[in-house]
């Protein structure tokens, strides 16, 4: 049994000591106010919350995942993350970070008033609103407290403490008590030091991130000019037919099973659902999450949309130089990985934790092992910041003490982080794993979110009650849909769900009057949008002939699509580079390059327009 090295141990304890005093030091600026403990004060630079956000992203169990999919589908694997979607970040870059910073809220729910006011529809809207963030905040908790149980377990073995634990733990339960350990350090630093010390902690992992990938990527590429790739036809290719047709029968037979497993034996459908699912999603604009709340703490619009861009530029290189240099330390040494779990059965989930413990030397797997464990932490405290934020601001600071002094709203937020990581590791000791969690929240759970969400920013009748009704219509079909259809895929109940939303919306809002037109006058004026508001706009025009209206719809359509294609292309050249695939590389830079100038003159060089 291959234990950890001291050194390591000392690393990945330095590493929590330093997380320790970030939330020390920075928890007397957190109790300031409650815009500097769930904002940072708007006065973090765009590119510090770019990192970090990328950071949060850096998630484990979504790395765990990715790897998985590589290992298993290849080149091909760039697309299916399209499933979160991945490209939502190009959405926010080009138009939608800029209009939601615009409004100068604290959280998702606060915005909820600038765009329908404060009366019945939009108190509706706005508890509808806290209650799906509040799911969605334990749903994320759940899925990476799982993965980083999974992932402890392999390194930290039952047998070895368990003499050392006062009671029994059935094995399918090992990797989330090891979960609860780990999560009470996030929990420390990021209730003590809010957004700010979040987003300091968040600047150290990735630099140990970014350390770690070039190391496991250098190793993967020497691997494979070392050894002689055994892959099935297709997987080094990007295309795909009507079907994967990717057999894996003579060289790992059980890889098949996980494909049908998966669903996505018909890629091409599998492809289509995901593209239409996610520039739905996309449109729909950030869920109520971490995204939502870094967007909000910049200093700016023109911020807002810099740090969204700056996500996809640092996140994707790093972190497929990892994915792609572990799938092919897997893929060239597979007999000497342990893929058999505690019930006896191959996991591939298991691909991640088993090639670091395997193939990754002294020193560096303690700097591996405390980056991906901060990178759980990471992903836990921003999220749990999003939780914080709603419950605080939109429940007890609106309904129950508006008043409430600095030290009353230190000690609730204290309180409510606590109540809602013990929910959390309720839910995730339910779960069953990453990629039955990952898959409800992306593609049932995001369903009930989209119908309601795309029309409040290009409709200007929509109203409270349409969007409290699309959004109650599409979580409880999102609680029942797919119960009444368990062997589907939740990508393809996601049409379904949309539909019974979409119906709500509608008639929700038919059934009471338009918004009040001051504040969808002041809606109008700040945000700008571009969409169905020509009633709107000619009643302001006729105030003041000299209002510009927003006539960016075909611009902005053009930079998300080839910012799209620049964020494919970062995914790409790395799994490239690790399988030394020459040319493609070349032409996917001459790509790259053709569509940064194309950024640069048609989306950055707008950026402060005269909308601002």
């Amino acid at each position: 049994m291959k234990l950890l090295h001291t050194a390591d141990i000392l690393i990945i304890a330095l590493y929590l000591l330093s997380i320790v005093i970030i939330g020390l030091v920075l928890r007397k600026k957190a109790q300031q106010s409650k815009d500097d403990y769930l904002l940072g004060g708007k006065s973090i630079p765009w590119y510090l919350l770019g990192l970090s956000n990328a950071s949060g992203m850096f998630d484990i169990s979504g790395t765990i995942w990715l790897v998985t999919l590589m290992f298993v589908y290849g080149i091909k694997s760039a697309w299916i993350p399209w499933l979160w979607p991945v490209f939502n970040q190009i959405f926010l870059m080009v138009y939608l970070s800029k209009w939601l910073r615009r409004s100068n809220a604290t959280t998702g729910a606060e915005w909820i008033g600038t765009r329908f006011g404060f009366k019945k529809g939009a108190k509706l809207s706005h508890i509808i609103v806290v209650v799906f963030a509040l799911i969605m905040c334990l749903g994320y908790l759940a899925y990476g407290f799982i993965g980083l149980g999974k992932f402890i377990e392999i390194f930290v073995p039952w047998e070895v403490v368990s003499n050392y634990v006062p009671f029994t733990v059935s094995p399918e339960f090992v990797p989330h008590f090891y979960g609860i350990i780990f999560t009470c350090f996030a929990v420390f630093y990021s209730l003590l030091g809010g957004m700010s010390g979040i987003v300091w902690a968040d600047v150290i992992q990735f630099g140990i991130m970014t350390i770690a990938a070039l190391v496991i990527g250098y190793l993967g590429f020497q691997a494979v000019g070392a050894h002689v790739l055994d892959v099935p036809e297709g997987w080094l290719s990007p295309t795909f037919g009507w079907e994967l047709n990717m057999d894996w029968s003579a060289i790992i037979p059980e890889v098949n099973q996980k494909i049908q497993e998966d669903g996505f034996g018909l890629f091409t459908i599998f492809f289509m659902m995901m593209v239409f699912k996610g520039v739905l999603v996309s449109l729909a604009g950030p869920a109520p999450t971490y995204d939502m709340q870094k967007i909000l703490s910049t200093k700016s619009a023109a911020e807002a949309s810099k740090m969204s861009g700056f996500v996809s530029v640092i996140l994707m290189p790093i972190r497929y130089l990892m994915i792609a240099g572990f799938a092919a330390l897997a893929l060239i040494y597979y007999e000497k990985l342990d893929l058999i779990n505690s019930t006896g059965n191959v996991d591939f989930e298991l691909i991640l934790p088993t090639a670091i413990k395997e193939f990754v030397p002294i020193g560096l797997l303690g700097l591996l092992l405390a980056g991906l464990i901060a990178a759980f932490m990471s992903t836990f405290a921003g999220t749990l910041n999003a939780a914080q934020a709603y419950l605080v601001n939109d429940i007890y600071l609106k309904y129950k003490n508006p008043n409430a002094s600095n030290a009353q709203i230190s000690n609730m937020n204290y309180a409510t982080g606590i109540v809602v990581v013990i929910i959390s590791i309720v839910l995730g000791i339910y779960a069953k794993n990453v990629n039955s969690v990952l898959q409800w929240i992306v593609s049932v759970l995001y369903g009930s979110y989209v119908g309601a969400n795309i029309l409040k920013w290009y409709w200007w009748r929509f109203n409270g009650e349409g969007f409290f009704w699309g959004m109650a219509a599409g979580l409880i079909s999102a609680g029942i849909v797919p119960e009444l259809f368990p062997e589907v895929l939740g990508l393809y109940l996601f049409p379904v769900i949309l539909v019974i939303s979409l119906i709500g919306s509608i008639a929700g809002t038919y059934s009471a009057p338009p918004t009040e037109e001051a504040i969808l006058k002041d809606f109008y004026k700040n945000v700008r949008p571009w969409g169905f508001w020509k009633p709107v706009y000619e009643k302001l025009l006729a105030e003041d002939p000299t209002l510009k209206k927003n006539n960016d719809f075909g611009l902005d359509m053009f930079n998300v699509f080839v910012g799209i294609v620049a964020q494919t292309i970062l995914v790409i050249i790395p799994m490239y580079m690790i399988f030394r695939q020459s040319t493609p590389i070349y032409i996917s830079l001459a790509v790259l390059v053709v569509c940064l100038y194309l950024l640069k003159k048609f989306w950055w060089n707008n950026l402060e327009n005269k909308l601002d």
